[in-house]
Order: structure tokens, then C-alpha cells, then sequence
């Protein structure tokens, strides 16, 4: 199967909106949604939720260069930054950006199992789908690194919209949260 620009734009319509409704779903049936936050003090909740709205606007940022602003076949064009390919960058986006949307929808739902429940290894599942979100960042960011090498126009753009998602996803979950959780 060859993997399209609108194969991409499909995959991210389905899964984006997904990660939302995981939430509002997880949320919806939690007696006490404010055990999500775990050791995350109170007074930096504020600023927790504010890098959230920051890594939305990076990642639609990404999104909208990637799959809208940019040439298909300049897209199709992009690469790994030690790569000399000039073909799969579509396959190359499609899995940074699922690496990103899959894990993400299960990450609320996986963080309730653990409250949930009394078994070690759910706090495993919980870091991992936070890894793996992460991995996802980095991959994207460094096809935008790669576009910014190359001299495509807005590339600094998309480089700027992955470290926007980084703050959240790589600092503030994968970091900070799962420090601070009470494992």
C-alpha cells in the first residue's frame, strides 16, 4: 500500500479527534478526575494546562506545513536528517504522527486502569504509552529538522510546533508527571 499525503491527513482525522474523546470519556467516568494530576502541585496546574493549549498549537502547526501549506511532492520528499532518500516522507509522517495520536488516546484511560487498580505493572503500561508519545515528538521534529536543512519554506516553522508539543509531552508528561506520580 502506498501511503499518501491523504492517507496521513485520514489517519490524523480519525485518531486526533480520538484523543479527545478518550479523554472526555475517561473523565466523565472518574469520581475524582484531579487524581490524573498526581504529584503535580496545585499551584503549577495553571501553567501545566496552559503548555497543553502551547503543544496543541505546535502539533496543528506541524500539521498544517506537513499536510496542507507544503507540495506533495515536497512532502513526499522529506526525510530522516542522516538520510539521503527523496521519497517515503509520507510514511515517514504517518508514523510520527500516530506514535503521537495513539498512545495519547490511551494514555488517560491506561492512568485510570493504574488508580484503578492494584497491580504493578499498570504504572509500566502508563510510562511506556508516555515514551512512546514522546518518540513520536522526536520523530516529527526531526523531519522538520531535515525540511529546515533542506531550505523549505516554513520548515523553521515546523521545527518550532515540535518543540511547542515537546514542552508538554517530553518535559511535562514523560519527565515531570511520571517523577512526580505516586507509582
Amino acid at each position: 500500500m502506498k501511503i499518501t499525503r491523504s492517507t496521513v491527513r485520514t489517519c490524523c482525522f480519525i485518531f486526533g479527534p480520538l484523543v479527545l474523546i478518550s479523554y472526555l470519556f475517561t473523565l466523565s467516568r472518574m469520581e475524582d478526575p484531579a487524581a490524573l494530576w498526581g504529584g503535580i502541585p496545585e499551584n503549577l496546574r495553571g501553567v501545566n494546562t496552559a503548555c497543553m493549549f502551547i503543544a496543541a498549537t505546535g502539533f496543528i502547526m506541524m500539521w498544517w506545513l506537513f499536510l496542507y501549506k507544503w507540495d506533495s511532492l515536497v512532502v513526499e520528499s522529506l526525510s530522516w536528517p542522516w538520510s539521503k532518500s527523496n521519497s517515503g516522507g509520507n510514511a515517514r509522517l504517518l508514523f510520527g504522527f500516530l506514535l503521537v495520536m495513539v498512545p495519547s488516546s490511551l494514555w488517560i484511560e491506561s492512568t485510570y486502569f493504574h488508580i484503578s487498580n492494584d497491580f504493578s505493572w499498570t504504572a509500566y503500561l502508563v510510562i511506556g504509552i508516555l515514551i512512546l508519545v514522546s518518540i513520536g515528538n522526536i520523530l516529527l521534529g526531526l523531519i522538520a529538522f531535515s525540511a529546515y536543512k533542506k531550505g523549505i519554506k516554513g520548515a523553521n516553522w515546523a521545527l518550532i510546533g515540535a518543540g511547542m508539543l515537546a514542552i508538554q509531552v517530553i518535559i511535562n508528561d514523560a519527565i515531570w508527571w511520571t517523577i512526580k506520580f505516586p507509582w
